[in-house]
Order: C-alpha cells, then sequence, then structure tokens
C-alpha cells in the first residue's frame, strides 16, 4: 500500500510539473511576479521530488524530455533577447555584419522582414548597441533565418531546437563524463531536470545550452586526455559565449607549458579564423566597446558590486559604475589565475571544484547577473559535492521582481534574500564537507 502511494505520489508531482510548465510557458507574464514565483516554486519542489524518486533514470530523462517539448512551441517568456537574435541572423543573411552596424543606425534602411516590430521589441538598450554575439552564434542565427525568414514564431521555434538538441547532447556527454570520473552519473539530473534551465534554456532560448554541450563535450574529451580535440570544442564554446575563455587556466597542472600554451593557441586562432568572415576595419573596436559595456554600464541582480557602489556613493556623490567595473574585472583574473595555478587542479575533482570557486567569485562580483548565468555554475557543479548552486538556481527568481514595477526597480530586500541564503548554503556546504573528511580520516586512523 504505502509503495502504491509513494508511485501516486510521483505521478502527481510529473503531472503537475506539466501542467506548471504550460502555465508558465503560455500564460504567466514576467511581470505578474506574485504568479511567476509561486508557480516556479511548484516546480521546485517538484523537482526535488523527482530527483529523489524511484523513477529510473531512463524515466527522469523522459520526464526531461517532455518538460521541454510543452516550451518548444511558445515565444520566450522570461526574456526579449531572442528578437535579437532573429534581427542579426536576418541582417547578416542579407549581407549586413551585426559586428558593424547597430539596429538604430539601420532602422530605417534594413532589408529584412519585420524590421520594425523586431527593433521595437528587443528594447532600446540592445537597439543602441553593436551585436556581442560570438560567430558561431551568428552562424546560428542565419540558419534560422534562412529556415524561417517571414515568421517570428517558427524564428523562435528553430533557436528552441538548436538549444533542445544541445541539451541532449549535455546530458549524454554529461554522463558519460561523470561516469568517466566515477562520480554518481544521476547528479546529470541535477541540471537536466533543473526549473531553471528548463524555462531558461527551452523557454527562454538563450544559448548557453549550446555553449555548454561544447564546453562538456570539451571537457570529455579533455578527461580521456585527447586534448588537441578538446581544444577545439572548448573553441567552439568560447565561439557561442565568451565565458569559457575565464577556464582556460585551469588545463594548465594537467597539461604543463607546452601543451597548455599550444591548448589555448588553438582556442584563440580558431576563433580568430571564425571572426574571418566578419572582418572589417572597425570589427576590433566596436566588439570590444560592446564587451565592455558588460563591465562599466549595466546593473542588474547583483551582490558586492551594488555594496561597493553603495560605498562609492558616500565617498564620491554618484554612481561609480565606470571604477568599480574597470577594478572588479581585474581582481576576478586575479582570483581566477590564484585558483588555477596556486590550488592544486591535477585530479578532476578539484579541476571543477575550483573551477566552480572561480566563476562563483566572478559572479558575486559582478555587476549584471542575470539568472540564465548560474547554469554555467550549475554544471560545474555536478561534478563535485557543493549544492549551493541548486539552491542558488531556484533563489535567482527573485530578481525577476523588477520587472513587475514601472519603472524598472530592483528589490534590495529579496537580493539580500537570494544572496544571504546562497551564502549561508555555501558555507554549509563548506561545514558538511569538511565535517565529512574529519570522520573519514578518523576512520581511516581507527582501522
Amino acid at each position: 500500500m504505502k509503495q502504491l502511494l509513494l508511485q501516486y505520489k510521483s505521478v502527481f508531482f510529473v503531472f503537475f510539473s506539466a501542467l506548471t510548465y504550460v502555465f508558465l510557458g503560455y500564460f504567466v507574464a514576467r511581470e505578474s511576479f506574485n504568479l511567476l514565483f509561486s508557480l516556479y516554486t511548484v516546480t521546485f519542489i517538484a523537482f526535488y521530488f523527482l530527483y529523489t524518486s524511484s523513477f529510473s533514470e531512463r524515466q527522469l530523462f523522459a520526464f526531461g524530455i517532455c518538460f521541454r517539448i510543452i516550451l518548444l512551441f511558445c515565444l520566450p517568456f522570461w526574456s526579449q533577447d531572442f528578437y535579437r537574435f532573429i534581427w542579426d541572423g536576418r541582417v547578416l543573411l542579407s549581407g549586413i555584419s551585426p559586428y558593424e552596424f547597430k539596429p538604430n543606425d539601420i532602422i530605417s534602411n534594413v532589408p529584412i522582414l519585420q524590421s520594425h516590430e523586431l527593433y521595437e521589441k528587443m528594447g532600446s538598450l540592445s537597439a543602441s548597441h553593436f551585436s556581442n554575439y560570438p560567430p558561431v552564434n551568428q552562424f546560428l542565427f542565419a540558419i534560422v533565418a534562412f529556415l524561417s525568414p517571414k515568421s517570428i514564431f517558427f524564428s523562435a521555434f528553430f533557436l528552441k531546437v538548436f538549444i533542445f538538441f544541445s541539451d541532449i547532447g549535455i546530458y549524454y556527454f554529461g554522463k558519460k563524463l561523470l561516469q568517466l570520473l566515477l562520480v554518481e552519473t544521476k547528479n546529470i539530473f541535477l541540471y537536466f531536470l533543473n526549473p531553471l534551465v528548463i524555462l531558461e534554456l527551452a523557454g527562454n532560448a538563450h544559448f548557453e545550452g549550446v555553449m555548454l554541450f561544447f564546453l562538456i563535450l570539451g571537457f570529455y574529451f579533455f578527461f580521456l586526455n585527447k586534448w588537441i580535440l578538446a581544444a577545439f570544442c572548448i573553441a567552439l564554446s568560447v565561439s557561442v559565449k565568451l565565458l569559457p575563455l575565464l577556464l582556460l587556466p585551469f588545463i594548465y597542472q594537467r597539461l604543463g607549458f607546452k601543451k597548455s600554451f599550444f591548448f589555448c593557441l588553438v582556442v584563440i586562432l580558431f576563433n580568430c579564423i571564425l571572426f574571418l568572415p566578419f572582418l572589417t576595419n572597425t570589427l576590433i573596436q566596436n566588439y570590444s566597446d560592446t564587451i565592455a559595456l558588460w563591465f562599466v554600464n549595466f546593473e542588474f541582480n547583483a551582490s558586492f558590486y551594488y555594496l561597493f557602489r553603495t560605498i562609492g556613493y558616500w565617498i564620491k556623490g554618484y554612481n561609480t559604475i565606470g571604477i568599480i567595473g574597470k577594478i572588479t574585472p581585474i581582481f576576478a583574473v586575479i582570483m581566477i589565475l590564484f585558483f588555477a595555478l596556486v590550488k592544486e587542479n591535477r585530479k578532476p575533482y578539484s579541476f571543477f571544484r575550483n573551477s566552480l570557486f572561480a566563476l562563483t567569485i566572478y559572479f558575486f562580483i559582478s555587476t549584471t547577473v542575470h539568472p540564465w548565468y548560474l547554469i554555467n555554475l550549475l554544471v560545474l557543479s555536478l561534478f563535485t559535492k557543493f549544492r549551493f548552486v541548486i539552491v542558488w538556481t531556484y533563489t535567482v527568481v527573485l530578481s525577476y521582481y523588477a520587472y513587475s514595477q514601472i519603472p524598472f526597480q530592483e528589490n534590495m530586500v529579496f537580493l539580500f534574500l537570494e544572496y544571504g541564503i546562497v551564502i549561508g548554503v555555501l558555507y554549509y556546504d563548506f561545514f558538511k564537507i569538511n565535517k565529512n573528511k574529519r570522520l573519514a580520516l578518523s576512520n581511516n586512523l581507527k582501522e
């Protein structure tokens, strides 16, 4: 009887998850924060029960696929970035480089369909800047434009198809990498069933999924000691999103100076080759200026940066993002080099643990932390014993409160809750892991 009740309970959570994804994908705007956060909480509770249920891994995989299929047919609902993706693809297909012209500069005469709708819906911030998406992203956007030159709906659908198959690739090679490194393979479902992953990738069409597929594939080859194949995969990952560049120093201890030098050379040269079709006199200037904006212009869901900014107001009397935004990247690089070169990284566990810590510090001091950025930390955490990122993938949705306010305004109490809980769980992770180490050491000594 008890077994039957547990079975009904599990089926209930599967059904309720599917129903909640339908509502979040098709009926709940990001401005409706109370309803959004309530339903997201339901999906997270269901995620916990599914992960700890007696379902087989094959069944859990099927549930993850079903949840993603539900969101394939809705327009992205928490982000307007996909309008810029479609714009870039159609502009590129028409022979214009998205690195050469801002949407603001060409909206009056750009030769693409639905240009004014895309321009208006991408937002004034995106429209006033050159594209910051690397070449592989642009090629994928162009394929979408070729497949759907007249429909925004079908363009969004094809964007999601790329991400859908990338997620399957992450599942497949992520599981193989977990097996290779003798880590519990069920960890992959902390990613594959995670509501933030499903909603932000399958639902909102963010290309972190494509980037992480190439990154996981690169890690898989790297730990198989096929470092040339690994370098090409990581190069492709960088050419979707630049973030994996921050992880390159972590290869040094396993490969040594000579091999790691050529590894990085392959990554950089391959990316330079991918940029060649876009080469103009202003490419480097335009692209570097656009990337710099993330450090000195944009602010969203930050933690320690807001503390630094408040201190800056007290001292200077104005927003010191221009100063802080130039200092924090230097500090981030120092911390990354410390974890990569000073800490021990030869063993796979320490490689992923220290990579996770370095990127966590990077996000803690960043001026902008969109919810989908955390998916990068989530993937790294699968290969460690740290679970604070799982909690963060829940609390980060508190940041969406800002979109429910007119004008747009963040709630500092919610941000304090988000980061306070995460830092508390991070401390607990350290305490629990160190306690287990001491117990294991004590037992070994007794034996």
